[in-house]
């Protein structure tokens, strides 16, 4: 059996993107990535973020914000920051053996009433969803 290739997702308060991020590739591609996710700081999980997922059937209501220092002395294949103010304090995630970079707006920085605030998460995570896609999805055909 081929071991899983082991990613982190990074954000500020890993609190809704690299949630969204975390759940959207364990449920898509969870066969082959063992995947986490944590912030540069400590908060709570978006319950915005909890709602939208749970939308398209995926449940992250039993996730938990968590810090890059829980995570001292892992290892991993692969770091994604996934909002700006993440990779400008961590541009190279200790312990991954590659950083890249994909910034995502943060849906909770959207002024307006709820609905139009929940619009902007279930945009946020589409396109997550999407870059997942793109950057785990199918293996190539042989």
């Amino acid at each position: 059996m081929t071991p899983k290739t082991r990613v982190i997702f990074v954000c500020t308060a890993n609190a809704a993107r690299s949630q969204m991020a975390e759940g959207l590739l364990c449920a898509k591609y969870g066969d082959r990535y063992e995947v986490f996710s944590a912030g540069t700081r400590q908060s709570k999980v978006s319950t915005r973020a909890i709602t939208v997922m749970q939308e398209i059937g995926i449940d992250i209501s039993h996730h938990r914000s968590k810090t890059l220092a829980e995570f001292e002395g892992k290892s991993f294949d692969l770091a994604v920051t996934l909002c700006d103010n993440a990779h400008a304090i961590c541009p190279l995630v200790s312990g991954a053996k590659k950083t890249i970079h994909c910034g995502f707006s943060d849906p909770h920085q959207i002024p307006g009433t709820d609905e139009i605030i929940l619009d902007e998460y279930r945009r946020v995570r589409d396109y997550i969803s999407d870059w997942i896609d793109g950057e785990f999805g199918p293996l190539p055909q042989k």
